[in-house]
C-alpha cells in the first residue's frame, strides 16, 4: 500500500513539472496563444501519458508527443519538447524490447511528414526540422533511458552471479568436507583394513597349523574371530564416512576364507629359498608383505625396499625428489594388488618429477601362476582416482601386455583445482556485459551520425535557399511600379522566402495580389532586410507594390537605407 501510495505520488509530480511548460510559455507569450481548450486537452494528454507510462511506454511517448504535433508539425516546440524527451526516456527506461520503441517513432516521423505535405510550407525544410526534433529530443532520450535500464540489469545479474559464487564456494566447501571423509575412508581402507585382514588371515594360518596345542589353537582362534569382528565394525564406519554413492571396501572377506588361512599355513610352513620363488607359497608371502605397518615418514624408495624385503620381486627404476603422499599412495595401493592378483611377476616403479607436477607408473607382467586371491571391488584404485582427479591430476589404471600398469600425473605442490577466476561463467558475465555496451554504443553512434546528416543535410538547404533568395538592394530600386511580371521577373531571383517577416512590415500587403518575399543580403545566420514585390492579378502581372521590410530600426533607418540603395 505505502509502495502504491509512492508511485502515485510520484506520477502526479511528473504530471505537474511537465505540465508547468505549457503554462509558462502561455503566460510569457513565447509563441503565439493557444485557445484554452487546447491548453486543457495538451495537459489531459500529459495527464494520460504519466498515468499509463509504467504499463505501455509506447503508448505514453505517442500520447505525450500528440500535442507537439498538433501546435507543430516538425514538433518543436517549447511547450510540450520537456514531455517529448522525458516520456521518450521513461520508454527507453521501462520497454524491455526495441521494436514498440521504433514502431512509435517511425509512426511520429509519418504523421508529421503527412502534416508538412498538406501545409503551404516549405517542406524540406519543416522536414528535417522534425527529423532533427525526433533525433535529439527523443532518440537520445530513449537511447539514454535504454542505456540506463541495461546498466541496471546487469548490476543486478552481477549481484546474482555474486550471491552464485557464494552459494557455489559453500557447495565446495561442503563437498571439500565429504571428500575429507572419502579420503579418510580411503586410508583407513589402505592401512588399518588391510592390516586387521593380515591379522586375521595369519590368526587362521597358525589355528589349522599342525601340532599345535589346543589352548593355543583356541586362542588363534579368538584372536581370529575378534580381528574379524574388528574388521567388520571398520567396515561399518567406512561406510558412514563414505557417500552414499561411494563403493564399499571389502574389507571382510579375504581374512575370513578358510581356503586362504590354509593356503598361508601351507605357506608359512613351506621353506622359501629366493625373493622370486614362484608358486602358491610365494605368492602367499608375496601376499603378505605389508604385514608391517609402514613407518611414519616413509618415502616410495623406502616402500619398495621395504615391499622387496618381504619378497616381492619389485625394481625401482627412478623415485620423485621430494616426498609425495599422493605418490606413495599409488605405489603402495599398485604394490599391493600386484602381490595380491598377480603373485610372481616382477613389478616395476617409474616416479619422475618436474616442475609441472610427478608421474608415476607402477607396472608387472604376466604371472607365471593365476592368482588365487578372490577378485576385488576395485575401491582402492576407485579412491586414488577420485583423490587424483579432486586435486587436478590424472589417473589410469587397466591391462597392459598381458600384465598390468597403473599410472597417475600428480600437479605440482600448490596448484589449485577447479576452475579458475575467469572461467566460462565469469567470461559469459563479461562477454554480455561488453555485448550490451557495444549494442548501446553502436545505437548512440548510428544516432549520432544519422544527427550529423541531418544537422548537415538543413544547414545545406538552410544555406541554399537563403542564398538563392536574395534580392540586391541595387536591383530592387531599379525595380518601377507598373513593370509587368514578364519584364521584372528576368532580374529577379530563382526562389522566394517561404517564412518572411510580414509582421515587421510597414503596411499590409494590398488586396488582391500576388505577393513575393525576398533576402536583401546573402548573410546567414543573422537579421537582414527583406523586400516584398506585389502583383496585381490582372493579364500583365503588373509590379504594383515594393516595400522594404527592416530588420530592426526606425523609419528615418529606413529611408536612409532606401535613398543610399537609390544612389
Amino acid at each position: 500500500m505505502r509502495a502504491r501510495r509512492g508511485t502515485l505520488v510520484a506520477d502526479l509530480a511528473l504530471w505537474a513539472v511537465l505540465a508547468l511548460p505549457v503554462l509558462a510559455v502561455e503566460w510569457l507569450h513565447l509563441h503565439e496563444p493557444d485557445s484554452t481548450w487546447q491548453q486543457l486537452a495538451g495537459i489531459a494528454a500529459l495527464g494520460a501519458a504519466t498515468a499509463l507510462h509504467r504499463r505501455l511506454p509506447a503508448t505514453a511517448f505517442l500520447l505525450a508527443a500528440a500535442p507537439g504535433l498538433a501546435v507543430a508539425s516538425s514538433l518543436f516546440t517549447l511547450s510540450y519538447g520537456c514531455a517529448l524527451a522525458a516520456f521518450a526516456y521513461l520508454m527507453g527506461l521501462r520497454s524491455p524490447a526495441a521494436r514498440p520503441s521504433l514502431l512509435a517513432f517511425a509512426a511520429l516521423a509519418a504523421a508529421g511528414t503527412a502534416k508538412i505535405a498538406v501545409r503551404q510550407v516549405d517542406p524540406a525544410a519543416e522536414w528535417l526540422v522534425l527529423m532533427g526534433t525526433l533525433l535529439f529530443g527523443a532518440v537520445f532520450p530513449w537511447l539514454i533511458g535504454r542505456y540506463w535500464r541495461q546498466s541496471r540489469e546487469l548490476t543486478a545479474a552481477g549481484w546474482a552471479r555474486a550471491e552464485q559464487l557464494e552459494r557455489e564456494h559453500r557447495i565446495v566447501a561442503d563437498r571439500a568436507r565429504l571428500r575429507e571423509r572419502a579420503r579418510i575412508a580411503q586410508d583407513m581402507h589402505d592401512s588399518l583394513g588391510h592390516e586387521l585382514s593380515l591379522i586375521a588371515l595369519r590368526a587362521g594360518a597358525l589355528q589349522v597349523a599342525p601340532g599345535l596345542a589346543d589352548e593355543h589353537r583356541t586362542a588363534a582362534a579368538e584372536l581370529r574371530a575378534a580381528a574379524s569382528d574388528a574388521t567388520d565394525r571398520l567396515h561399518g564406519i567406512i561406510g558412514l564416512l563414505r557417500e552414499d554413492d561411494d563403493e564399499q571396501a571389502p574389507l571382510g572377506p579375504v581374512a575370513t576364507l578358510p581356503s586362504a588361512s590354509r593356503r598361508l599355513a601351507r605357506a608359512l610352513a613351506a621353506p622359501d629359498t629366493s625373493p622370486s620363488t614362484s608358486g602358491t607359497g610365494a605368492g602367499a608371502r608375496h601376499a603378505v608383505w605389508r604385514q608391517d605397518p609402514a613407518p611414519p615418514g616413509e618415502t616410495v624408495a623406502e616402500l619398495v625396499d621395504r615391499a622387496a624385503g618381504s619378497g616381492l620381486p619389485v625394481r625401482l627404476v627412478s623415485a620423485p625428489e621430494t616426498d609425495d603422499r599422493t605418490a606413495y599412495r599409488v605405489v603402495q595401493e599398485a604394490l599391493t594388488n600386484a602381490a595380491k592378483y598377480a603373485p610372481g611377476a616382477p613389478v616395476t616403479v617409474e616416479a619422475r618429477q618436474d616442475g609441472a607436477g610427478t608421474a608415476v607408473t607402477v607396472t608387472n607382467t604376466r604371472p607365471a601362476h593365476p592368482a588365487t586371491a578372490p577378485p576385488g571391488s576395485g575401491s582402492g584404485l576407485l579412491g586414488l582416482r577420485d583423490r587424483i582427479t579432486a586435486l587436478g591430476g590424472v589417473f589410469d589404471a587397466g591391462p597392459h601386455e598381458g600384465g598390468f600398469r597403473v599410472s597417475a600425473r600428480l600437479p605440482a605442490p600448490g596448484t589449485v583445482p577447479g576452475t579458475p577466476a575467469g572461467g566460462p561463467a565469469d567470461a559469459g558475465f563479461v562477454h554480455a556485459r561488453r555485448t550490451a555496451r557495444r549494442r548501446v554504443g553502436l545505437a548512440f553512434g548510428a544516432a549520432a551520425v544519422a544527427g550529423t546528416v541531418l544537422i548537415g543535410g538543413a544547414f545545406t538547404w538552410y544555406a541554399y535557399t537563403k542564398t538563392h533568395a536574395v534580392l540586391t538592394p541595387r536591383v530592387f530600386a531599379q525595380l518601377r511600379l507598373g513593370t509587368p511580371l514578364a519584364d521584372v521577373e528576368l532580374r529577379l531571383p530563382g526562389r522566394t522566402i517561404t517564412d518572411p517577416p510580414v509582421e515587421r512590415a510597414p503596411t499590409p500587403p494590398p488586396a488582391p495580389a500576388d505577393c513575393r518575399y525576398y533576402r536583401a543580403s546573402g548573410e546567414l545566420f543573422v537579421p537582414v532586410e527583406h523586400f516584398r514585390l506585389c502583383f496585381d492579378d490582372d493579364a500583365a502581372h503588373t509590379l504594383i507594390d515594393k516595400t522594404v521590410i527592416p530588420r530592426a530600426g526606425t523609419a528615418d533607418q529606413v529611408r536612409e537605407e532606401e535613398g543610399e540603395w537609390a544612389r
